[in-house]
């Protein structure tokens, strides 16, 4: 993410007016069909960020593909998810952000139908590729528009409600798609979101209408982001096995970056939010959300490794041991939420990075030998708490820190800063063990994991003090 830089510019357009329906949330019911609509989205483009990884053997082995080849069916998802969040969430600012989050959804749910009757690899990943653009599309204004489905006064909870959502999809992923491999072929992983996607959609009538703000879209611009992220998350995965490749993409990734800001610094409304990183508390909540996402990820690569070559736990005990974590970020996230409607998010955010890197430097330093299933069961808990105390309160400070007709700059703004931070996790890891044993090189990168939480909870205290929310979001 590129830092703002000081710099005169036009004064903000007039915001889009909003209707009284929305100003201050959704009355009920037509609240609950709307985060119906929401946390249902969510659970079908996170699930299949995860479910699919569990087939790509049997993909390979159906399809007739390498298993290098097969890794496509995951990386071209997360290309296209990354290529498209800014993009999107400024068009959801140009035509309403209810018509892009149904509209991402329709095509996430027709690429299902692609990828399920899928001939050939080039299909599947070419399937994968719309999925993404549909994933990113729903992402970010679905973060906008539970600022306007909620009260102000709710809406910390409803921000806690996202994230114990998408920790549950993202545990449930691995453990969903073996059970339906278990008893069905590759395909059905796909075609199980037409119809659980087709009631989502149907619940998307009672989302909030906000108007557009219809101010042009720049087709350069979104050309430069794409080929910012493009280049960056593939110059990162090339980068140990070809690293003139590697280094030639990162080196596009930042001509196209430089080319982006110079591009969009003058504009009131920029594609990537300079305007919002101007705010201090907005940068702060961006930079502790790539350091924790980064210790986040880090950690999530290195634990399998540490627990199977450090340890000598087995390929079933790895995954029970893990699960701890996934499940104390649902039990943390509704509290946090709570707290952070009541409580300084500095504190919060300072506190449950603290407590993430305990766990973390916990599971790095103490021998677990003799005691692997409490030792290891107690540290990624106590570190899946933390992460469920800090990211509940930086997402509602990111939000609130945003003017309303900037919610979707703030979403997108929100999702590139979680999907850098687990690209630089994995190359982290990457270079780890590259350099070292699998065993040594996974205890490093725990402790390093531990190193970055600890950043992400001191940035958070440069924050204000107080709420975290400013003149302009009242």
């Amino acid at each position: 993410m590129s830092s703002p830089v000081a710099a005169a510019s036009p004064a903000l357009p007039p915001a889009p007016s909003v209707a009284p329906a929305v100003a201050d949330g959704l009355p009920t019911p037509r609240r609950w069909v709307a985060m119906a609509a929401l946390l249902g989205g969510i659970v079908l483009v996170v699930l299949d960020m995860t479910i699919a990884n569990v087939a790509l053997p049997a993909i390979a082995q159906a399809l007739q593909a390498t298993p290098a080849q097969a890794v496509w069916v995951a990386t071209a998802y997360q290309l296209a998810v990354v290529m498209c969040l800014l993009p999107a969430a400024a068009l959801g600012e140009r035509v309403g952000y209810h018509r892009v989050f149904a509209g991402g959804l329709a095509l996430f749910i027709a690429a299902s139908a692609l990828c399920a009757a899928a001939p050939s690899l080039p299909w599947l990943v070419a399937g994968r590729c719309l999925q993404g653009l549909g994933s990113g599309a729903v992402m970010p204004v679905g973060l906008a528009l539970l600022r306007f489905t909620y009260p102000r006064r709710l809406l910390g909870q409803a921000i806690a409600w996202n994230a114990l959502t998408v920790a549950a999809a993202s545990a449930a992923g691995p453990a969903a798609g073996a059970a339906l491999l278990s008893v069905a072929s590759w395909p059905w992983l796909f075609a199980i979101n037409l119809p659980i996607g087709a009631l989502v959609l149907a619940a998307c009538a009672g989302l909030p209408r906000v108007a557009g703000s219809h101010r042009p879209l720049d087709l350069g611009s979104i050309a430069l982001n794409a080929g910012l992220f493009a280049a960056f998350v593939l110059g990162t995965d090339r980068l140990m096995d070809q690293p003139a490749q590697g280094a030639a993409l990162l080196a596009l990734a930042a001509v196209c970056g430089v080319g982006l800001v110079r591009r969009e610094l003058p504009r009131a409304a920029p594609l990537i939010p300079l305007d919002l990183l101007r705010s201090h508390p907005f940068r702060i909540s961006i930079l502790a959300s790539v350091c924790c996402f980064t210790g986040q990820m880090g950690a999530t690569v290195a634990m399998p490794f540490y627990l199977l070559h450090g340890l000598g736990q087995s390929t079933l005990a790895t995954g029970l041991l893990m699960t701890p974590w996934p499940l104390a970020v649902m039990l943390a996230a509704p509290l946090a939420g709570r707290l952070s409607d009541r409580l300084p998010t500095a504190w919060l955010c300072a506190g449950g990075g603290a407590v993430l890197a305990l766990g973390l430097a916990l599971c790095a330093a103490v021998p677990l030998q003799d005691h692997p299933w409490l030792g290891v069961g107690l540290f990624t808990a106590l570190a899946g708490a933390g992460f469920g105390f800090f990211q509940t309160p930086n997402n509602r400070n990111m939000l609130l820190n945003a003017p309303q007709e900037r919610s979707g700059a703030a979403g997108g703004a929100q999702g590139t800063a979680r999907l850098t931070g687990q690209t630089l996790g994995s190359l982290m890891m990457g270079l780890l063990f590259h350099a070292l044993p699998a065993g040594p090189a996974a205890r490093w990168g725990l402790a390093a994991s531990a190193v970055l939480a600890l950043a992400a909870a001191g940035i958070s205290l440069l924050r204000s003090p107080g709420r975290g929310v400013t003149a302009h979001s009242a």
